[in-house]
């Protein structure tokens, strides 16, 4: 049985489904979790307070944040140091500090096109924050993110298995994600990957929010702004999916009870081995 722990500081839109991505239907024997939330939390007292799962003797962890080079994502880190860990956030996305982290030995997965949310409460009130996370995981849901986040665990996993310590070092571009979903129809990935670049688009907006401006009005606009461009881009993904549909060209990978992957194209085929 493989023992993978998440530590969830603060939340991407990836991290709400990222464990249950894993096992969908709840079925699979090889797999336990032991999941360690802080909830909006990110501070060096939760990265540091991570260190709890390790009496779990987890194979692998995952620590899930928004900017892994903020103080709590880097105390996590340095917690799991010497086990298998991968980090999934919307950034570090410079070239240098992804190296820095493969040169200390952890896995990455970064997602610049799971975006930053008007955080100001100017703007934001907990509708408001549900229904930006609903969109966003709409957005990487359809158009590849989720797949690729999820099929890179279950290689990992596989590599840990055998013995192998092969973790992931990946800058998940809109195009390496609409890559995954296997699209048939070219005008649904073509949609797909002009959602994620919208969804991209809307960290730049927000940030002027949540970081440069500092009047009302201005604040409350961007913010806006941002989440207005993050209702289109789910509005854009869903259309993509729409046209695969049409087609009867979903691409669909269950796993199977033992974790393999599986895969079916029309919905009344059965799922068959990867």
């Amino acid at each position: 049985m493989f023992k993978i722990g998440f530590v969830k500081l603060g939340n991407i839109a990836t991290s709400l489904a990222i464990d249950l991505a894993l096992d969908e239907i709840a079925e699979r024997n090889d797999i336990e979790f032991k999941i360690l939330s802080f909830g909006p939390k990110m501070t060096k007292t939760e990265g540091g307070a991570a260190a709890e799962l390790k009496a779990w003797s987890p194979q692998l962890v995952v620590i899930t944040s928004p900017n892994a080079a903020t103080a709590g994502p880097t105390a996590a880190r340095e917690t799991f140091k010497g086990l298998p860990t991968i980090v999934i956030s919307d950034g570090p996305t410079k070239k240098e500090s992804r190296d820095a982290l493969a040169a200390e030995g952890f896995g990455y997965i970064i997602l610049p096109v799971d975006p930053l949310i008007g955080a100001k409460r100017e703007f934001l009130d907990p509708a408001e924050m549900a229904l930006f996370n609903s969109d966003a995981l709409k957005v990487l849901a359809a158009c590849g993110a989720v797949r690729l986040v999820q099929e890179e665990l279950d290689k990992a996993m596989g590599a840990i298995a055998k013995g192998e310590a092969k973790l992931p070092q990946i800058l998940a571009t809109p195009e390496k994600c609409a890559e995954r979903m296997d699209f048939k129809n070219p005008y649904a990935r073509a949609k797909a990957v002009g959602a994620l670049y919208m969804a991209q688009t809307v960290a730049t907006i927000d940030a002027q929010a949540c970081f440069k401006l500092k009047e009302l009005g201005p604040i409350a606009l961007a913010a806006a702004a941002g989440h207005e461009v993050m209702r289109a881009a789910a509005q854009l993904a869903d259309e993509s999916r729409e046209l695969e549909k049409a087609g009867d060209s979903v691409s669909r990978k269950p796993h199977a009870r033992s974790g393999e992957l599986m895969k079916k194209t029309g919905l009344l085929d059965k799922p068959e081995r990867a």
